[in-house]
């Protein structure tokens, strides 16, 4: 596993070194763009949107658009000046409770782990404390140029450090159109029906029993057509709709299709 991000962790008085490497991987399978005769990927070039030139990398700059059509110019040197410096140290801030947390603020998840032998024992006391205390460590950290809050919890036999969003990056729910058009109150019925469904669909959560379907056909019909095989076409089970008219019998039709079906045994009749 490769390491992306290598500092310390301050709790309290106790520097901690560490190493942060990537926890997820994004699995989608990426089409190329191809030229349709040569079957050939197109190759994009970096023009001036001005004078229509290809422009090299040691001929374009980074800027800001304040006002439409104009840029200010931001240096690298100027870029670096703002950024404090000690970016490879992660201060914990506060501990909270983790289910004070709404999930709507995670961002992108690491695995954290001991940079050396000189600190796996505080490695190792730092993880423990906040397992027993149930809290998580909310810090700040600078990744590849950028700032995020972060939480560090406790996770299986180590650490997780977990990105979060800051609050002004979260969109209130108030812009969604048509939110402020629900119902206060619910139909006793409707709404008991509903929490049936709920129940009946309800499970312990086993990562495992999900599966991406599309990417899994997507990868199939790759190899067939690269080993020359005709594309066949997916056909799955057919799910019938039931002709349902309103709110309250399209729940009842839910609860009566979700419901889980009992095995009865087989009754012996005597005979006398």
């Amino acid at each position: 596993m490769r390491t992306m991000w290598k500092g310390s962790i301050q709790f309290g008085l106790v520097y901690i070194p560490i190493k942060l490497y990537t926890a997820t991987e994004n699995k989608d399978i990426r089409l190329r763009m191809l030229h349709k005769d040569c079957m050939a990927p197109i190759n994009y070039t970096r023009t001036c949107s001005k004078c229509g030139k290809a422009v090299e990398n040691d001929g374009i700059i980074k800027g800001y658009e304040y006002a439409p059509g104009q840029f200010v110019a931001i240096s690298e040197e100027e870029l670096s000046d703002l950024q404090d410096h000690a970016d490879k140290h992660i201060e914990i801030i506060n501990f909270v409770k983790l289910s004070e947390i709404d999930p709507i603020y995670y961002e992108k998840a690491y695995f954290i782990g001991p940079d050396s032998g000189n600190g796996l024992r505080a490695f190792s006391l730092l993880k423990q404390a906040i397992q027993d205390t149930d809290k998580i460590g909310i810090a700040n950290i600078i990744i590849r140029s950028k700032q995020h809050l972060a939480a560090i919890r406790s996770y299986q036999n180590g650490m997780l450090l977990e990105t979060l969003y800051y609050p002004d990056e979260v969109r209130g729910i108030s812009e969604v159109p048509g939110i402020s058009d629900l119902a206060p109150e619910q139909e006793p019925k409707e709404l008991k029906i509903a929490n049936q469904l709920i129940d009946q669909l309800t499970t312990a959560f086993n990562p495992t029993n999900y599966k991406d379907d599309y990417r899994m056909k997507l990868k199939k019909l790759i190899d067939e057509k690269a080993a020359g095989m005709p594309a066949r076409q997916e056909t799955g089970p057919v799910l019938s709709k039931p002709n349902v008219v309103d709110l309250l019998s399209a729940l009842e039709a839910s609860v009566k299709e979700t419901k889980p079906k009992r095995r009865t045994a087989a009754r012996k009749k005597k005979t006398v």
